[in-house]
């Protein structure tokens, strides 16, 4: 018996409200919303859970064509399409959205005999059904052929319950398999058309996310799962495939704020960043650097992939690029840099290979007996230079590791204000390069040790 992750796919024309239906059973906004037509593009995929049944669900974009027609067509409708059948193929469970507003459009005919052929279970959905007043004329909604039929207000959370409870009914649970634990979590950023979608796609060994050369083509943020190998074998993983990040004040519209919103939420979630930029001699922008400060502020693994390495490499050596990185994003000198072409696929073995090592360093557990000999070394060999004119000396008693995700040191010193910041860099170096902490950052906290006052006696009384 083959068993299956149960699945639910949400499906329908333009802006009849599927992201927000998506939302609304996760009770939490993933998908982006937004009045326009055709916001959603790439197929958004989320664990949901209803009455302890544990199920994934699938946003999908609006399908603006599927009669086979060759006229009027826009430029993602085939992406969407192609991304929409994938979804149906996968799905266990169809909900096809309508608008009772709209009514049943020659659109939804076309979409819900498609739905028909797939064999596959389907409820269909009256959404914007904002009181009981509207709910006969969910009636006329069965010219779609289905005998589900459920008036829904994603906004009030109306009618939501019946549909969940319908929806965990007809799941055959005694064959599902269960979903597996997301596990590491990778986030891949960079600015716009850097080739993000493209290297998602290599490593996860399919087109999973839509590709194109016009900026702005991913606006939610993806999650896809895939198996990352590790010393211990296979483990699970998701690459979260975000919006180009430009500044915000660039941005042309609200949907465009969004996306950058929800790349800097995918950074802020993620245990590990990709972060992609192009190789060129001066291919490192200024956006290229605030994106660097971000991850380094966000204080999460890195790896910098310098991407379309295939154009240049006959022109310029890769030392001068890697120089050329490592002077313009010097606070990330801890990223390795990996040179990559998604293109034809060079040097994607070194990206995983990579990750796996960053990985390990994560889950690193230094003892303190080590932790104290690499920073006596360290000051023994190098010295702290005197503060002020008492010549006061910074010194360092005691040192402990207290976290990981980053790596996180506490020092017990006797005075914290006089450890310039060269020397707390020199520090943070003497220990990643003792004990190999590629990939991430490193936070170190002092703390000055308290001074122990032995008690004066009082003289005896003379008698």
């Amino acid at each position: 018996m083959d068993y299956k992750i149960p699945t639910v796919a949400i499906v329908g024309r333009p802006n009849v409200g599927k992201s927000s239906l998506f939302n609304a059973i996760l009770k939490r906004r993933l998908a982006i919303v937004h009045e326009e037509s055709g916001v959603t593009r790439d197929r958004v995929a989320a664990p949901a859970i209803w009455n302890d049944r544990h199920f994934q669900i699938i946003d999908t974009g609006g399908l603006g064509m599927y009669g086979g027609q060759k006229k009027n067509i826009g430029i993602w409708d085939s992406e969407i399409k192609e991304q929409v059948d994938i979804a149906i193929d996968s799905a266990e469970v169809l909900v096809l959205v309508t608008d009772v507003q709209a009514g049943a459009t020659a659109l939804d005919m076309d979409i819900a005999n498609k739905l028909r052929t797939s064999g596959k279970k389907v409820f269909v959905v009256v959404n914007k059904a904002d009181n009981s007043t509207i709910d006969n004329e969910a009636a006329n909604f069965a010219k779609l052929g289905f005998d589900k039929i459920f008036p829904v207000s994603c906004v009030h959370r109306r009618g939501i319950d019946a549909l969940l409870n319908a929806v965990v009914e007809v799941i055959d649970w005694e064959n599902a398999a269960p979903l597996v634990e997301p596990g590491l979590r990778i986030a891949v950023v960079g600015r716009p058309n850097v080739g993000k979608s493209s290297i998602v796609n290599r490593l996860v060994g399919h087109k999973r996310v839509m590709v194109s050369n016009i900026p702005g083509t991913t606006r939610d943020s993806v999650e896809v799962s895939f198996e990352l190998q590790c010393k211990e074998g296979k483990v699970p993983a998701v690459l979260v495939d975000t919006a180009g990040l430009r500044q915000k004040r660039k941005a042309d519209t609200s949907v465009e704020i969004f996306s950058v919103m929800r790349a800097e939420e995918a950074v802020s979630k993620a245990q590990l960043v990709l972060f992609v930029v192009e190789a060129s001699i001066d291919g490192v922008t200024a956006q290229d650097k605030k994106i660097a400060d971000m991850i380094a502020q966000s204080g999460k693994g890195c790896i910098i992939l310098a991407n379309k390495w295939d154009l240049c490499r006959k022109a310029v050596k890769r030392e001068d690029i890697q120089s050329e990185i490592r002077y313009c994003m010097h606070f990330m000198d801890y990223a390795p840099v990996v040179f990559i072409s998604a293109l034809d696929g060079s040097n994607f073995e070194k990206i995983t290979t990579a990750i796996a090592e960053v990985r390990e360093n994560m889950r690193m557990q230094i003892p303190t007996s080590l932790i104290n000999k690499i920073l006596t070394d360290a000051t023994s060999k190098n010295a702290p230079s005197a503060i002020g004119t008492v010549k006061h000396h910074f010194k360092v008693y005691y040192a402990t590791m207290v976290g990981n995700e980053p790596p996180r040191f506490l020092l017990f010193v006797n005075d914290p204000g006089v450890c310039t910041s060269n020397y707390l860099a020199y520090l943070k170096n003497s220990l990643r390069n003792s004990l190999g902490l590629t990939g991430l950052p490193i936070r170190i906290q002092l703390r000055a040790r308290e001074k122990t006052i032995a008690p004066r006696r009082s003289a005896p009384k003379k008698r």
